[in-house]
């Protein structure tokens, strides 16, 4: 991440001992839906975004891999570098009431569903295309950023133990999960055009939910019947771009979910270039994409459950060292093998299930330990999606133009070819995810930080 400025906020305290800050369970079915229901149309964008996006710009309007890589690092960091002061602004929202924040997600919903609707309905030929599709990825991912920083953001002010934290992240990634397996059927079935209309329809669903979510009050801050000088400091500070790079938590956290993101997006960027070139399935795209996610689903519960017997930290290293597994076996197989695939499909999908459930409640309670919850949940979050951004933008930005250097093209199946795209979706990733479970190892687990 980018160097810290030189001139540094005053640190915010940790939460003084007469300070609490309380916890909003989130219990029951209904509950949970409200509040992960917006998921469901955030995460319905994922997939075209970060996976058919590169497949349908480089098929169906003929953009180069190397142009359309560094298209996509470009816009993705920049993106990435707004999520912070984002973040500053939902906190000021956030300070105002939960109602202006409320009021934040709808106007970006608007941007969401327009970015999108341009983005995929360009005509072939249309003029000037890559000025397009610049401006169409802009709109569409910082509207994005301004929707889930508010959503993540009220999640984190919910507050609560471990077991609480990652019951609020699981009903969110759950829902999400089911968006993306939506939105991996859906395209195939009916087209974009309904696809983004389906979109605008969950967006103005979700928001509906939202308001009527289990919220976070208003904490007011006084010990000893005055405010004292740190507390002070902390008003002041309260929101500032840079708070979270003063907690030692959170640099060890993303650090982990850096290496632990890029290996994951390393082949959710090439995964339709492999099934099409490598396994030559390109028909059971949709199969293999449906396996993944209802399988990320359906171990959301076990996740959680595990999060309870041995704490956040090992139970996310035991889910990287079951996608290191699962992906290893790929390097097996050739064309045809639809049923190894699939196999490796379902096993590296319920590991996703803890890289989506176990990092965000990690966050929520690096944010209570600092005792910044409720006054810079949205920088924090902020922080963390620009992460994730340069997870995404550095997979697409150096595998796709590395690909192309090392002989590989869209549809080329020569022997060259096909062994540099395996051994960029395959071992660059499992590398990286061991990188990974080391550094989790070492600073949290070994450091005793496991909730």
């Amino acid at each position: 991440m980018s160097a810290l400025p030189q001139a540094a906020p005053p640190a915010m305290p940790s939460t003084p001992p007469s300070v609490s800050t309380p916890t909003v369970p989130l219990s029951g079915i209904k509950a949970g839906v409200r509040y992960g229901g917006l998921a469901f149309a955030l995460a319905f964008l994922s997939l075209p975004l970060y996976v058919h996006l590169p497949d349908h710009y480089a098929h169906v309007h003929g953009l180069s891999l190397t142009l359309l890589g560094l298209v996509l690092l470009g816009t993705r960091v920049l993106d990435a570098v707004l999520d912070p002061f984002i973040g500053q602004a939902v906190d000021a929202a956030f300070a105002r009431s939960t109602g202006t924040a409320w009021l934040v997600a709808a106007v970006a919903a608007l941007g969401v569903g327009s970015g999108f609707a341009l983005l995929f309905n360009l005509p072939v030929g249309t003029a000037h295309l890559l000025p397009w599709l610049v401006f169409a990825m802009l709109l569409t991912y910082i509207a994005l950023s301004v929707l889930t920083v508010v959503h993540q953001a009220w999640g984190v002010r919910l507050g609560g133990d471990a077991q609480q934290r990652s019951r609020v992240v699981a009903w969110r990634e759950g829902c999400g999960l089911v968006g993306v397996l939506v939105a991996s059927v859906l395209p195939s079935a009916v087209g974009l055009p309904a696809t983004s209309a389906v979109l605008v329809v969950a967006l103005a669903l979700g928001l509906a939910l939202l308001a009527q979510a289990p919220r976070a009050v208003a904490v007011k801050v006084a010990v000893a019947g005055a405010v004292s000088a740190g507390v002070a400091a902390a008003g002041a500070a309260r929101g500032h771009w840079a708070l979270p790079w003063q907690v030692p938590g959170f640099r060890r956290l993303v650090t982990v979910f850096l290496f632990n993101g890029i290996a994951s997006a390393v082949p959710a960027t090439l995964v339709l270039f492999f099934v099409r070139d490598r396994l030559q399935l390109d028909q059971f795209q949709a199969l293999f994409l449906g396996a993944y996610f209802a399988c990320a689903i359906a171990a959301v519960p076990l996740w959680v459950m595990l999060v309870r017997r041995w704490g956040l930290a090992r139970a996310w290293l035991a889910g990287m060292v079951l996608a290191v597994a699962a992906f290893i076996f790929v390097l097996a197989l050739g064309a045809g093998d639809l049923l190894g695939f699939l196999a490796v499909c379902m096993v590296s999908g319920a590991a996703l299930g803890a890289d989506l459930t176990i990092p965000g409640a990690m966050l929520a309670g690096v944010v209570q330990r600092a005792g910044h919850g409720r006054r810079g949940d949205g920088v924090y979050v902020g922080w963390w999606n620009s992460a994730t951004k340069l997870n995404l933008g550095l997979a697409a930005g150096l595998a796709l133009p590395l690909l192309a250097l090392a002989g590989y093209a869209p549809g080329q199946r020569d022997a060259q070819a096909l062994q540099a795209l395996t051994w960029a979706y395959v071992v660059v990733p499992t590398v990286l995810k061991l990188v990974a479970a080391g550094l989790l190892w070492r600073y949290w687990i070994q450091h005793g930080e496991n909730a």
